[in-house]
């Protein structure tokens, strides 16, 4: 059901090398750019008329408008089941709490007597939101997007789902009764590329969107391509690829635990990641051993979960040693990373490169997905080795406020003066003598 790497018993490579010989999904962004160019010019030129035709041609639903009218959302709330709006707004108050404690505010540092930098935060200006609604409704995405969104302090915010023929062509009404929850009543029945798209452009007439500052939210392949074909344009969070779970464990793993996380991750897509690195053979064998009976009592095993421990994407890693393990954590840079080993809390603060890592047999990555706190849009694909999970970070811009006096800029003149010269640049120099008569000041 899942195969083995075993990389014991010589010394591991280094870097790239290391990190070419654990399994990765084959998820091919540049090939499905050359696809999608074509529908975002498309809905750059025609508009909503463009958005209508792909709700047909790829969700199999012909709309009469693709805005989601507030009454949909006002009745998605009023109609979700009472349990389900009790953990979406747990799940809220605790993003919340996390997020609302990462807000920056303006720092200012004295460089000398009257020269000072301010470092103040501002929020972009308006963001536009994607939720996935492909094999599965993720209102917790919602969440997830939303919040540090809100908390950054965007003024304007937007979200787009896919149209779903089950609903009358609107979004999953979970999708909305987490949008009505959060306040968010720009909401829009568009997905994949077009959606992109439509936030990277704007839309005109009645049922129109505004152009967004950046977007940001998980998707398929189509959606990576369409942000990498805006980026520069729109900010965005990143080019999601499938999800992973990588674990890191000893022999004081328990191999049901581990199993059942593996397992979790791999019920999102047949491209999922579920990998086990430990120095324990038995743990592995354990492991292997416990799969088979909990892939056959869950749902989903035909279509996703088999096809996705069996992928090349998914394997047991054997290494001789901890340290070992490590190393291979580092150069797999997982989205998600749980530490079941003794003393966890140390072996996880020496991890580098993870989107999030869950500590000990208690935290595991489902928790992350709904109600730790903590946010879910993780890199993927290795990123984590050089990005972040999304937060209230992701949603402000730093602008740094330059404040000299007279005497202060006196003070540093000839040192501007023989850089800009040592550049060849010596009308930047000129910009500085104007002001004191065309002399540099004497020190």
């Amino acid at each position: 059901m899942i195969s083995r790497i075993d990389l014991r018993g010589t010394a591991l490579p280094e870097g790239g090398a290391l990190r070419d010989l654990l399994p990765r999904a084959e998820f091919d962004v540049e090939a499905a750019l050359e696809k999608v160019r074509p529908i975002c010019e498309d809905v750059r030129h025609r508009g909503t008329a463009a958005l209508i035709e792909y709700a047909e041609k790829f969700d199999g639903v012909r709309l009469e408008r693709v805005r989601v009218p507030a009454e949909a959302l006002k009745d998605a709330l009023e109609q979700l089941d009472p349990q389900v709006r009790a953990a979406l707004e747990e799940s809220i108050r605790r993003a919340r709490t996390v997020h609302r404690a990462q807000r920056r505010t303006a720092h200012t540092t004295q460089v000398v007597p009257g020269g000072s930098v301010t470092e103040k935060w501002v929020p972009v200006g308006r963001v536009g939101l994607y939720a996935p609604g492909g094999r599965s409704v993720y209102p917790s995405s919602v969440i997830m997007n939303v919040v540090p969104a809100q908390e950054a302090g965007v003024a304007s915010i937007a979200l787009a789902s896919p149209p779903q023929a089950d609903f009358g062509g609107l979004p999953h009404p979970t999708i909305l009764a987490a949008c009505a929850l959060l306040g968010v009543d720009e909401v829009y029945a568009v997905g994949g590329a077009q959606a992109v798209a439509m936030f990277a452009y704007g839309t005109e007439g009645p049922d129109g969107c505004a152009a967004a500052n950046m977007v940001t939210g998980p998707g398929n392949v189509w959606v990576a391509a369409a942000k990498r074909y805006f980026t520069g344009r729109i900010g965005i969070d990143t080019e999601a690829g499938p999800t992973e779970i990588a674990v890191l464990a000893d022999d004081t793993a328990d191999p049901v635990h581990v199993a059942a996380d593996l397992i979790s991750q791999a019920e999102h897509d047949p491209l999922a990641a579920a990998v086990l690195v430990t120095d324990s053979l038995a743990l592995a064998e354990a492991v292997e051993k416990e799969l088979a009976p909990q892939v056959a009592a869950t749902k989903h095993i035909e279509d996703r979960i088999k096809p996705a421990l069996a992928g090349r994407q998914s394997a047991i890693v054997l290494v001789d040693s901890l340290e070992d393990g490590l190393k291979v954590v580092d150069a797999y840079g997982a989205e998600h990373l749980e530490i079941q080993t003794a003393d966890a809390a140390a072996v996880a603060d020496r991890v580098t490169n993870a989107g999030a890592i869950f500590v000990g047999p208690w935290a595991p990555v489902s928790l992350g997905d709904y109600c730790a706190g903590s946010n879910h849009v993780l890199p993927t694909g290795g990123c984590a080795c050089h990005s972040s999970g999304l937060s209230v970070q992701s949603f402000l811009r730093g602008i740094h406020i330059v404040d000299y006096t007279r005497d202060a800029l006196a003070e540093v003149t000839h040192h501007v003066v023989t850089l800009a010269e040592a550049e060849d640049l010596p009308a930047h120099g000129a910009a500085l003598k104007a002001r004191f008569g065309w002399k540099v000041p004497t020190q």
